[in-house]
């Protein structure tokens, strides 16, 4: 149930409305926007039938939810969130400004995360990711270097002002990753692994969730129910592709949801081109088309050389690649109404791995 009150309610007035709700045994989440506010009812609605809630002073309507998701939905809040990820001012995602989340797959070693982090951050990437531990489909893959990935992506993000991105795969993680990380990844492999969805929403980290390989969009928006039942509300939903027949591409991106996702939730939706693809070349494109249909933000693998990178080689870009994608990709926010960061050129310290340059 959501109820929605008259504009300059006064706070007599709304304090009554959460307490008749409070008192039917349901509890009131308050969100308030520039001229309404929206007090979200969360619990069995049927306890609210004899409330009369149209009744009391300040109440313009009350609205039912039919969604099997009710704190995700777009009528939950007055206004879009804004997620930000970082201290201070932080990276804000889902404001008119596009957020580009950019990086290697996996943090390989010192030198490379230093110089990739250089680069992306040149060409106006708003977050740094860096995957510490991966999934993989084969187990003799390479699946990250773990805390010690953490620990040089907490450097970095030292050096550079960055806010880091990177992905936990199991409960027993969360703590050390959201230790070291500003925001935690939920990779489409997990995204309905429910221990963990409740367990990144009881740390108050922002979460990156991405839609599962053959998730419906409603699935998609229940995992997030996960997270803000849990008292989490900082989340970004990311269209990464999902698996069809088709095998030109990785994945097929469903451009289609980007929209249906605006109009369902409140919560910011970016896009994952290099997995959808699959191909470096693709990512331009596929980028372009994001933008256009209103994505939030970007998430893109740039690796200083990708032909040696020890995961996802083929989809992610050198940091020229980067920089070209970049600045074509100004004319398409300005045409949606978007701005973009500029570039931003930090001359880092890139100190020598301890084992040699991209080793680990």
């Amino acid at each position: 149930m959501i109820i929605v009150t008259r504009p300059h309610i006064t706070d007599a007035e709304l304090d009554a409305i959460r307490e008749a709700v409070e008192r039917a045994g349901l509890q009131t989440h308050l969100s308030r926007g520039e001229h309404r506010t929206i007090v979200g009812c969360i619990g069995d609605e049927r306890m609210l039938a004899e409330v009369g809630l149209a009744t009391l002073a300040g109440v313009e309507s009350v609205i039912p939810v039919l969604k099997p998701y009710r704190q995700v939905a777009r009528e939950f809040r007055a206004d879009p969130t804004i997620v930000v990820v970082g201290e201070g001012a932080g990276a804000a995602i889902g404001g008119n400004e596009l957020a580009v989340i950019a990086g290697p797959c996996s943090v390989e070693g010192r030198e490379m995360l230093f110089s990739a982090a250089a680069s992306v951050r040149a060409a106006g990437a708003t977050l740094l990711r860096g995957g510490a531990y991966k999934p993989r489909s084969s187990p003799y893959a390479f699946r990250g270097l773990g805390e010690e990935a953490l620990a040089l992506l907490a450097e970095v993000r030292a050096e550079t002002g960055l806010p880091i991105v990177t992905e936990v795969m199991d409960t027993r993680q969360v703590d050390v990753v959201a230790e070291h990380a500003d925001m935690l990844q939920i990779g489409a492999r997990n995204m309905q692994n429910f221990a963990l969805l409740s367990a990144v929403g009881d740390v108050r980290r922002p979460v990156l969730l991405k839609r599962g390989l053959s998730g419906t969009i409603e699935e998609l928006l229940l995992a997030a129910e996960y997270i803000l039942a849990r008292g989490n509300d900082q989340v970004v939903l990311c269209e990464r592709g999902i698996r069809t027949f088709e095998t030109a591409t990785r994945n097929t991106l469903d451009v289609g949801a980007i929209p249906v996702l605006k109009r369902e939730t409140h919560l910011p939706v970016i896009v994952d081109p290099s997995h959808a693809g699959g191909k470096s070349w693709l990512v331009a494109p596929l980028s372009f088309a994001a933008i256009a249909a209103g994505a939030d933000g970007l998430m893109i693998e740039v690796h200083p050389t990708p032909s040696t990178a020890r995961s996802d080689a083929e989809q992610s870009l050198t940091p020229d690649e980067f920089t070209n994608v970049m600045t074509r990709l100004r004319a398409f926010a300005a045409a949606a109404g978007r701005t973009m960061a500029p570039p931003n050129v930090l001359h880092v310290n890139t100190p020598p791995d301890a084992v040699g340059a991209g080793a680990s």
